[in-house]
């Protein structure tokens, strides 16, 4: 019994209609983009942001430097966030010297609990303002996980939302067929005329 209700949609017989078979060729089309389009969207989604990530990673740690610096007084009111890593921190003042032997200063974020002339690691861009540290390899992939993973799921959801609409015109043009078909078969039933 299975055999015969399984193919249905796709054997010639009396009852199938034109929009069985287009609503049975959706779902074999829809099926194989679930099963094979959105991985293979996601997984080149990946694979693009992550090299994008991998340019900025690089762009990164060529502006950027880091610094041994000395803390040398905290911000006034400066409440501690939270940095990567989960790890609190808050702006401090910090002063280096530079190769050449100039002291400079500036305004950096610094672990909490650091105190007054505790030595600090600080990045800085090239004209010397502080910066949050190049992006790492582990957020690399992160991004690239995360942007395969949403453009698979949005694929997806496109596929079942084009699914739906099509199951629904279908669904509408069946009713018309079997409206326009009951119309010639009602009066023999009932003897009614047209």
């Amino acid at each position: 019994m299975r055999t015969r209700v399984r193919g249905r949609r796709m054997r010639r017989n009396p009852l199938r209609r034109r929009s069985d078979v287009v609503e049975a060729w959706t779902v074999l089309v829809v099926a194989v983009l679930l099963v094979v389009g959105a991985p293979l969207l996601g997984a080149a989604a990946a694979w693009w942001g992550h090299g994008q990530a991998q340019a900025v990673a690089a762009e990164q740690r060529a502006e950027r430097h880091r610094v041994r610096a000395e803390v040398a007084g905290r911000t006034p009111d400066t409440l501690p966030s939270v940095q990567a890593g989960g790890q609190h921190s808050y702006r401090a003042t910090v002063r280096w010297s530079t190769p050449d032997g100039t002291d400079r200063s500036t305004t950096a974020r610094v672990p909490a609990g650091t105190g007054h002339g505790d030595a600090v690691d600080v990045w800085l861009d090239s004209r010397g303002k502080s910066v949050p540290p190049p992006t790492d390899g582990s957020a690399v992939w992160q991004h690239s996980v995360t942007i395969g993973v949403c453009t698979t799921m949005g694929s997806a959801l496109a596929v079942l939302l084009a699914h739906c609409a099509v199951r629904k015109v279908a669904l509408r043009h069946r009713m018309a067929e079997w409206d326009r078909d009951w119309a010639l078969t009602e009066p023999q039933w009932t003897h009614r005329r047209a």
